[in-house]
């Protein structure tokens, strides 16, 4: 990584020479962007923009895309901008920059949308090589305020200017907590919770630029998982081999998308029965099980959600392939309650029961299913901790400050896309079960959006069931 300039962190606060100053301004050939064309998804943001607006008239609203985050003293993680934002203007990939704020400006019959952003630094300024944060020869090329303008087919302004607009102090919402700067400009509003809600709400329902999205991360889910059962034997081979598995899958994500949806699991071994295992730092023995939850994030930021468990050696042992079976019932289950009309609640309780059943006949359950199955008993929840499904969409976790009542205690409506996630896991010191079956973790997780007539599982293509599995690795290890 090249060293910012010596004399700042960010900005070379020393000015440079007029000698220096008009040498770097001379000498470049034009450098307009051709060819630049509306996003596909712009009418798709219209209509969301009139729901938004409908929702809160005369009321100025304010959406930050975020800011640079740290890492380490002066290198940023890659920036990613805030779910809304990106859902409102159409923004995607690479052609998003830190510090833009998307507004709805109330004008009499509705909203003005507009966006300001840091525009291109062109090599009339000085800022395209002096500031190393934001500067062209330091970051890259952005758009100038009219190519953002037919791009997103929304009026732009510089961020400069973005005071003259918040001085006047009428009555405004921001979502907070995503640019430290932009809360204290605005004054705390009482509709701000229900403006939270609100934004992550109407994503419950997805249009169809949204679903053939999903359905494109899930199918280039697919391909890296196919990735990782090609790189097993380095995974083998190699010490910590779990990374080998992260990082096939991460050149397919960063390869057909943005980037990984959420950080990759890669647990080998015992290590799958830690939910949220994300060291990766195991090695990979043949003979042990692998779970896998990983998702490719698009361009446009909408994300699959998928974990499979594969046999290492490429068979399942009896004692696997009984516990797989098991979480693999309990998934049917879930597809099976997924329907417009019932409760969000109801695919949880559909995969428990076959789970708690299912416990309760290798003998290890100390009440029956059905006692289990009460809240306040639960004893089958020892092996299955999390809930099976979730909202899924621009966050992995999509939807999550919407209200209970419209998620969590709500009804499944036609497109919606959620996942069907049930597991199994029993530690390597829990003496209820035998040796045979300790230590194993096991998580089957698809996507599926809502139709009339029940679900269409999107990542259907990659295998389920264990004989499926083992017929597909064996394909793929020719």
């Amino acid at each position: 990584m090249a060293e910012l300039p010596a004399t700042h962190k960010r900005t070379h606060d020393v000015a440079p020479s007029t000698v220096f100053a008009d040498f770097m301004k001379s000498g470049w050939a034009p450098s307009p962007l051709t060819g630049i064309t509306a996003a596909e998804v712009a009418p798709w943001c219209v209509a969301r923009r009139n729901a938004l607006s409908a929702a809160f008239p005369g009321i100025r609203l304010v959406i930050p895309a975020g800011t640079l985050k740290a890492r380490n003293a002066d290198c940023d993680y890659r920036f990613r901008p805030q779910t809304a934002f990106a859902y409102y203007t159409g923004v995607q990939g690479d052609e998003a920059t830190p510090d833009a704020v998307f507004i709805m400006e109330p004008n009499g019959v509705g909203h003005q949308p507009l966006l300001y952003i840091h525009p291109r630094s062109s090599r009339e300024t000085d800022a395209f090589y002096r500031d190393a944060r934001y500067g062209e020869l330091w970051v890259g090329r952005r758009f100038t305020l009219d190519e953002a303008q037919v791009r997103y087919e929304i009026q732009t302004h510089t961020l400069d200017s973005l005071d003259d607009l918040l001085n006047d102090k009428k009555e405004s919402l921001v979502l907070r907590t995503h640019d430290a700067s932009l809360d204290l400009k605005i004054d705390t509003h009482q509709r701000e919770e229900e403006f939270t809600a609100f934004v992550s709400a109407q994503r419950l329902i997805k249009d169809e630029y949204e679903i053939s999205e999903m359905q494109a991360a899930c199918d280039s889910t697919e391909r890296g998982f196919a990735d990782i059962v090609r790189a097993l034997p380095a995974a083998v081979s190699t010490p910590r081999g779990e990374r080998v598995v992260e990082a096939a899958f991460f050149g397919r994500a960063r390869i057909e998308g943005n980037d990984v949806g959420y950080t990759t699991i890669s647990a080998a071994g015992s290590h799958a029965c830690v939910l949220h295992w994300i060291n990766n730092d195991g090695d990979v023995r043949p003979g042990e099980l692998i779970l896998i939850d990983a998702g490719v994030e698009m361009d446009s930021y909408y994300t699959a959600d998928i974990t499979r468990t594969l046999p290492i050696n490429g068979k399942f042992s009896p004692a696997q392939r009984s516990l797989y079976m098991l979480v693999y019932e309990a998934q049917l289950a879930g597809f099976a309650a997924v329907k417009p009309g019932a409760k969000f609640s109801d695919i949880n309780r559909a995969s428990q029961e076959v789970l708690a059943r299912g416990l309760a006949d290798m003998g290890v359950l100390t009440v029956s299913a059905e006692e289990s199955m009460q809240p306040e008993v639960s004893l089958h929840r020892r092996w299955t901790l999390h809930g099976v499904s979730h909202m899924l969409g621009m966050d992995v976790h999509d939807c999550a400050q919407a209200r209970k009542d419209q998620y969590i205690e709500g009804i499944i409506e036609v497109g919606q896309v959620l996942t069907v996630e049930p597991g199994l896991y029993i530690q390597s010191d829990d003496e209820l079960f035998a040796p045979e079956f300790r230590g194993i973790g096991i998580r089957i997780e698809d996507d599926v959006v809502v139709t009339e007539d029940g679900c269409r599982v999107l990542s259907q293509s990659l295998p389920r069931h264990p004989d499926d599995i083992e017929a597909w690795m064996a394909h793929l290890s020719r």
